[in-house]
């Protein structure tokens, strides 16, 4: 019987199939949460278990100590326009070991943890170009796959001089043809014997978009790799390979720019010809052909990692400036922070802000103890980076002409230009949220996707039975617990802990019931057409993605001590999760057009979610509550906004004057408040605060001591508020520094430079 149903299953492609390159990319990682998730009933004690760490002694003094004289070094404002990074900063950066993060103390590095080097990426993601420097060498350089899979000759050669920056990395992936597909890169590497008896590479290529390529000296370079003659011993055709490539080497063209918005270095390469040894392969002729999972593995990194950091930064950011603004600024004689449409803003920038930074440790922690989690990786890089970006409009439209004005003073201007370059890079989100984080979870995570499709691959019955049999019993308790759990609204969720956070928790497991349980609806009734039904696959990605940011928000919570300053931000938190979750299972109800379950879900079952809601979202008065949190200076202010972002000094512009006002407005408020409720009765007649002090002195309303004060931070007040001026000379460039060009130089015209550089 079973014979018969895996071959009608076969011939109906009623599962998806999976290339040899998705099979790479689903072995590459682990499975993690994510799978707990995908079971339907996860165990929340253990995840609540997961390490939730401090930095080391010696990350916090690197942060605390060349980071942030790095911060006040960086004239952000000259290099935004200059685009040049100072010699004295390149210099600074090799001094302090900026360059050897990821690299083990053996080869010269700091060797911190992955934790240490996001906190450090997260505090550096404000210098724009400055920023990148220190994130490539340290995610997506040489140096990552030196250490998973170089040869010990290789690590001895490159890694110290990567450690103190006399090599200076970048990545050769991506191509004009091969994108977010990197499997079909067309860079060809052919291996040949010189006449000296070596076998060598010859390579031709032609890369772009590739950071830091301006100013690297030592390319990683992804081909196709072609052995005509089996020199290798690894076939005709090996597959992806990577191979060293030091500046200088024939054929090898570097040094142009690309101009990307929020510039930084990025740029082409090209090579004709290019012949470098075979031992220039990363872990020597052995891995020949090893590439694509390198790949996999190492974006994995970056996107746990690198984009996560920029896209909390930006974030953080967001929040550590709409709060302190929406108090400083006044309309209507009172803050605008006051007034409910601006309150909402901020107070979703406070309640994100914790909560992607709780996802940011938590997940650095797991891949410090171990875990190599690809769904989660995208989960991260998909989500940071596009709310971190939605935060920088929030606030942007709370700055208002504050965030539009360019100058010294603008201090989300930058962030929200830059922001777009996160959102697409290594992935762009629409990818990542269409296809891979549930395509690869679906399969990878779910307890017996994997093993059936690789029954029905290999004709294996024996194994069919095994798997067919457990994901039948899986779909079926997941049926009957998700009737209960709905009944009960999670009250059968085991909670781990019984405060008033333990309804989450049920709540939690609720949702990932009634996820598994749509998983394998998909996966039987959607079946191989799921690649090209990316909605459907993006709604299923979202819920998974919320229900990681409710755990990772609920982690955060206990692991800092359950603190009751916290909860509203916790509980407005949760209930964004939740209710994101039940948009997610909305749209999966309403677009599942498969006969029978397709209408059952999208009529009846959409009633009872309706009716049944897991949230229906944060109320008015919680957006005040949450709100506060970042619009008083202090500790929690500090916790959830600023820290990790550093210390900006009074007399700094943009960031440094605000938080200086906003103390002093703070510090004097309720005597400030006497004078405003005196003008408002007409006591006092005067057209502001400052004019009425002296009145208010007078009739003993406030003492000379709090005029003082008062009058101080009014000035303060003001300056804060104003934007940068240019006069003409300033302001207008006029001309174009092309050389002797008319126009930008396109990639054919880079290329055919190299040829003639070449010949």
């Amino acid at each position: 019987m079973f014979s018969m149903i895996l071959n009608k299953l076969d011939k109906a492609k009623v599962l998806p199939r999976i290339s040899d390159t998705e099979r790479q990319a689903l072995n590459a990682g682990s499975v993690w949460i994510d799978g707990q998730l995908f079971s339907g009933n996860p165990d929340f004690h253990s995840m609540m278990q997961e390490a939730y760490p401090a930095l080391s002694d010696e990350e916090q003094a690197f942060l605390d100590g060349p980071v942030e004289e790095l911060l006040h070094r960086v004239d952000r404002w000259e290099l935004r326009n200059t685009r040049r990074v100072p010699e004295e900063i390149w210099a600074f950066l090799r001094d302090h070991g900026f360059f050897g993060l990821i690299i083990p103390k053996e080869y010269g590095g700091s060797g911190f943890s992955t934790l240490g080097r996001s906190a450090v990426m997260m505090k550096t993601a404000q210098l724009g170009p400055v920023g990148t420097i220190v994130v490539i060498p340290n995610t997506l350089g040489a140096a990552e796959l030196l250490m998973g899979y170089g040869t010990e000759a290789q690590k001895s050669h490159y890694l110290p001089r990567l450690a103190t920056g006399e090599l200076v990395p970048c990545f050769g992936l991506t191509e004009p043809t091969a994108g977010s597909d990197a499997a079909s890169i067309r860079a060809e590497g052919e291996v040949f014997k010189s006449d000296d008896g070596e076998i060598k590479l010859r390579l031709n290529f032609s890369k772009r978009y590739i950071t830091l390529a301006p100013v690297a000296n030592l390319v990683s370079l992804a081909c196709q790799l072609h052995d005509p003659d089996n020199l290798l011993g690894r076939g005709e055709h090996p597959g992806i390979t990577v191979v060293l490539l030091e500046k200088g080497t024939k054929g090898l063209h570097l040094g142009d720019h690309h101009l990307p918005i929020g510039p930084f270095d990025n740029g082409p390469i090209h090579g004709e010809d290019v012949v470098v040894p075979a031992d220039n392969i990363i872990g020597g002729p052995e891995q020949a052909g090893q590439g694509w999972r390198m790949l996999m593995e190492q974006l994995g990194g970056g996107r746990a990692v690198s984009l996560p950091a920029g896209g909390v930064a930006s974030a953080k950011s967001a929040a550590a400036a709409v709060g302190p603004y929406s108090m400083v600024r006044e309309q209507f004689g009172i803050p605008i922070g006051w007034m409910e449409g601006v309150t909402a803003k901020v107070a979703r920038s406070a309640a994100l802000a914790y909560v992607l930074e709780s996802s940011r440790i938590y997940v650095c922690a797991g891949v410090d103890t171990g875990h190599h989690p690809p769904v989660i990786s995208a989960i991260l890089k998909q989500q940071t980076t596009e709310l971190g970006q939605q935060l920088l409009i929030d606030g942007m439209d709370v700055m208002a002409g504050a965030g539009v004005m360019q100058g010294p003073n603008n201090i989300l201007g930058s962030g929200y230009i830059s922001a777009p370059v996160s959102v697409t890079v290594e992935g762009a989100n629409i990818l990542t949220r269409t296809l891979m984080i549930f395509g690869q979870g679906a399969v990878r995570c779910h307890p017996y996707a994997l093993d059936t499709l690789g029954a029905l691959e290999n004709k294996d019955v024996p194994a069919f039975r095994k798997a067919i049999l457990g994901w039948m019993g899986h779909s079926i308790a997941n049926f009957g617990r998700g009737i209960v759990r709905g009944i009960t609204r999670g009250a059968t969720v085991r909670s781990p802990v019984s405060d008033e956070t333990a309804r989450y928790f049920k709540k939690l497991g609720w949702a990932s019931t009634r996820f598994a349980f749509l998983t394998d609806l998909a996966m039987f009734c959607v079946g191989g057409k799921l690649k090209q039904r990316g909605q459907l696959s993006g709604r299923f990605a979202d819920a998974l993605s919320w229900m990681v940011f409710g755990v990772t928000t609920l982690r955060r919570f206990h692991a800092e001590g359950a603190r009751k300053e916290d909860l509203p931000v916790v509980h407005w938190a949760l209930q964004y999760c939740l209710l994101e979750i039940q948009r997610a299972f909305e749209g999966i109800y309403a677009n599942f057009d498969t006969p029978v379950v397709g209408w059952l879900l999208r009529y009846p079952g959409r009633f009872f979610l309706k009716i049944n809601p897991l949230s229906s979202g944060p109320s008015d008065a919680e957006d005040r509550r949450v709100a506060a949190a970042i619009q008083t200076p202090g500790e929690q202010y500090q916790r959830i906004a600023l820290g990790g972002l550093g210390s900006p000094r009074d007399d700094e512009p943009g960031m440094g004057r605000l938080l200086h006002a906003w103390r002093l407005i703070s510090e004097v408020a309720e005597p400030s408040m006497r004078v405003k409720k005196a003008m408002r009765r007409g006591q006092i007649k005067a057209t502001s605060v400052i004019e009425a002090l002296d009145t208010a002195v007078a009739e003993g309303l406030v003492s000379d001591a709090e005029a003082e004060r008062i009058r101080a931070a009014e000035t303060a007040r003001l300056e804060a508020i104003q934007v940068d001026v240019f006069d003409k000379d300033e302001y207008y460039r006029d001309s174009l520094s092309r050389g002797d060009a008319n126009r930008p130089a396109t990639e054919a015209d880079h290329q055919s430079l190299a040829r003639a550089a070449n010949e």
